[in-house]
């Protein structure tokens, strides 16, 4: 039997910042109460397909780290499945995963500027800020690449190497929509020629490129089937050969990893903070501001040789047909854990 895995990249529930328009980055944004409801539906959604997921992976901010909760908390009432509280494994929260950071613009609207601006929002306020002391560039595309390779050679790629039977792996990825657009592309480089496929149901529909797939709704989601073709008997493992891609060289050592037990699971957290304790934004892969240019060295990329990739789905949202607001603005207010259910709102109270 060939060895396989179904892997999931899966984007955050609605939130606070998604309603009122503002750039979240790295601003650790709150779900709303729809936001919370497309999670539970995502949750059941996976359940009702049969998955067992073996590993969930999140970033260590709210949105992405409940809606990964969700999913793991509909895994733990699988029907007929008297143990499956202890095979459900717990999420593992990774700054690695966190949205790319706007910098100075984190919290300022979208389309925020001057009535007789010509340009974006995002293209008025960097030159608006830049001058300013406090001024922080947004994230750069090489930053979240290495943020990406990292993920990808410590967390993702070493399922492949496992060879612990024959059982599927099932791998969910909670994160947000623009490094997951970012990882995708990282992992795409990873696998070899020719061995990327669309499904013969997404091949009725025009797409890009496969390296431009499209944007990821809220608890939208990408579905891959990762499947070992070479002979079972190979012990080849992911081969180190590969084109050579320059790569930013980090201003320091690689950090440190501390591993606790948090809240909603496992966390790892590179050992770089600041004063008050909170992780520093330099912990997100920031390209060292010199006046010189960054020493570029060469890498090579672990190709997956012998596995092939077949796209199940894109963007999927089949969980949320049907699935509407609440009305009376209930549904674009923030989530309280403490409230029983929306339902509540709307219960009438029964006559002496």
């Amino acid at each position: 039997m060939a060895r396989s895995m179904r892997l999931f990249l899966i984007r955050h529930g609605e939130t606070v910042d998604n309603v009122a328009g503002l750039y979240a980055g790295v601003r650790d944004s709150e779900l709303t109460n729809h936001g919370f409801q497309q999670a539970t539906r995502l949750g059941v959604h996976f359940q009702k397909m049969g998955l067992s997921f073996t590993h969930l992976f999140s970033s260590h901010l709210q949105r992405a780290a409940k809606t990964a909760a969700k999913i793991r908390e509909a895994q733990l009432r699988p029907a007929g499945k008297s143990d499956a509280a202890t095979a459900v494994p717990e999420v593992v929260q990774l700054p690695l995963l966190v949205e790319q950071s706007f910098g100075s613009m984190e919290g300022k609207k979208f389309h925020e500027r001057l009535p007789e601006a010509k340009t974006t929002g995002k293209k008025h306020h960097r030159p608006e800020s830049k001058s300013t002391e406090a001024f922080v560039d947004v994230e750069s595309k090489d930053a979240m690449a290495e943020r990406a390779d990292t993920f990808l050679d410590t967390h993702l790629l070493p399922l492949l190497d496992d060879a612990e039977g024959d059982a599927e792996r099932c791998i969910a990825i909670v994160s947000h929509g623009i490094f997951l657009s970012a990882l995708w592309k990282r992992l795409l480089l990873r696998l070899p020629a020719k061995s990327v496929a669309l499904s013969p149901e997404l091949q009725a529909h025009a797409h890009a490129s496969l390296e431009h797939l499209g944007g990821w709704s809220n608890t939208g989601y990408l579905e891959l089937h990762v499947v070992q073709v070479h002979s079972a008997t190979s012990d080849t493992p992911l081969s180190t050969a590969g084109p050579v891609t320059p790569v930013l060289e980090p201003s320091s050592s690689p950090a440190e990893t501390l591993a606790t037990n948090g809240v909603m699971g496992k966390v790892e957290v590179p050992l770089q903070f600041s004063d008050n304790g909170k992780v520093a934004q330099r912990a997100f892969s920031r390209a060292p501001t010199t006046t010189s240019p960054p020493t570029l060295r060469p890498t090579s990329p672990r190709i997956a040789h012998g596995w092939t990739v077949t796209i199940l789905a894109i963007n999927c949202k089949d969980h949320l047909k049907g699935f509407k607001r609440t009305g009376g603005g209930v549904g674009s207010s923030r989530h309280d854990a403490s409230q029983k259910s929306i339902d509540t709102f709307f219960k009438r109270r029964k006559l002496p």
